[in-house]
């Protein structure tokens, strides 16, 4: 028998005893058991082992004339048998590997879901300006007792208004109170200026600030919602639910809050009453400039142009007498002009808030 004989027929099943013993019934028809011992000059267990695995395969079966000979099943029905039994086998073993497949399959898909279901209770990323406008709507629409908010970048469009009016409604109509607090560069645009008292006359609370750190809206002090980077709004946002962070982030609210002074009766916020004390404005414009930041930074800090930042940053340089910023900063507290309690939330630039700055114009709207 040859060494690919061999491999095909322990393929089929049939091992290396089995194969020769049943080739020698097939070379010679009729043989008893005595004679296959002395064709294949083995012991006789050894003859008596391997007939008894070929009739257990149906390759071999006893012959009834004369009594007592061995006749062999022909291999196109013996050893078809054993090959499509063994195809049998194969296909079974494939069906259950399928559904082995499945089932790690499953189990993967479960646990990938456990670990994202584990970090959205931390912190969720929300990317597009549409996900974000969604997701804030569907936090609004769950909001029991208080909405908090920072609203950076000055005036508010007309289409945010419009979008934030039915929004606001809907929250006050659950006894949702929002406390608000704008830049004090609001005032610059009077229609802004209208919106904020429709939400003070609403029953909810607003208050300005001369800078404020970033975009921020904290929901029942339970869900958080900043955006991940102040000067690309498709960089997404993030939703946080971690206690430790919300702690922070409504401390920081709640400290603004108390600095920010209430929405003005006129058309521009509460001026200084001597004549050489500082704007909150004037005052913000000072620190922010001395933390080292530029013209552009510190113009949307206060949202304000950069025209409009730097006609203030010259004026106050002019009052103090100064010829560099540095100098300024250095006569401004000599004058008493800047103490040493400084607002943390006008020196957030680059402190570890992952660069959380003003959500895009179209999601900020909403509130």
């Amino acid at each position: 028998m040859t060494r690919g004989e061999q491999i095909m027929l322990e393929l089929l099943g049939l091992g290396k005893n089995p194969a020769e013993l049943y080739r020698a019934v097939l070379a010679n028809p009729g043989l008893t058991v005595e004679e296959l011992v002395d064709t294949l000059r083995w012991p006789a267990d050894q003859v008596r082992s391997a007939l008894d695995e070929c009739v257990r395969l149906s390759l071999i079966r006893p012959s009834w004339e004369p009594p007592g000979t061995l006749r062999p099943v022909p291999p196109d029905v013996g050893l078809q048998a054993l090959l499509a039994r063994q195809e049998a086998d194969i296909l079974e073993r494939q069906r259950q590997m399928t559904n082995v497949r499945v089932e790690v399959s499953r189990l993967v898909h479960e646990y990938a879901a456990t670990q994202r279901a584990s970090h959205r209770i931390e912190t969720e990323h929300i990317e597009g300006i549409d996900e974000i406008r969604s997701r804030i709507e569907e936090l609004s629409h769950s909001c029991r007792d208080s909405l908090l908010a920072f609203h950076p970048g000055g005036g508010q469009s007309a289409s945010s208004r419009a979008a934030g009016r039915p929004l606001s409604e809907t929250l006050q109509s659950r006894g949702v109170v929002m406390h608000t607090i704008y830049l004090d560069s609001i005032y610059n645009d009077p229609d802004s200026v209208d919106y904020a008292r429709w939400l003070v006359r609403s029953g909810n609370h607003v208050r300005t600030t001369a800078a404020l750190p970033s975009r921020m809206l904290i929901f029942d002090r339970e869900q958080a919602v900043v955006p991940i980077d102040p000067d690309d709004s498709r960089a997404g946002a993030l939703v946080f639910r971690s206690a430790g962070i919300l702690a922070n982030l409504c401390e920081l609210f709640d400290h603004v809050w108390d600095k920010a002074v209430p929405l003005s009766g006129g058309n521009r916020p509460r001026q200084p009453a001597e004549e050489n004390e500082l704007t909150s404005q004037e005052g913000a414009v000072l620190r922010l400039l001395g933390e080292g930041l530029t013209d552009e930074v510190v113009a949307r800090r206060l949202g304000v142009s950069v025209r409009t930042g730097r006609r203030i940053t010259a004026d106050l340089m002019g009052r103090l007498g100064a010829k560099s910023r540095f100098q300024a900063g250095m006569r401004a507290v000599e004058s008493g002009w800047l103490g040493g309690d400084d607002d943390p939330a006008e020196g957030m630039e680059g402190d570890g808030h992952d660069g959380a700055g003003p959500l895009d114009e179209s999601s900020r709207g909403h509130l």
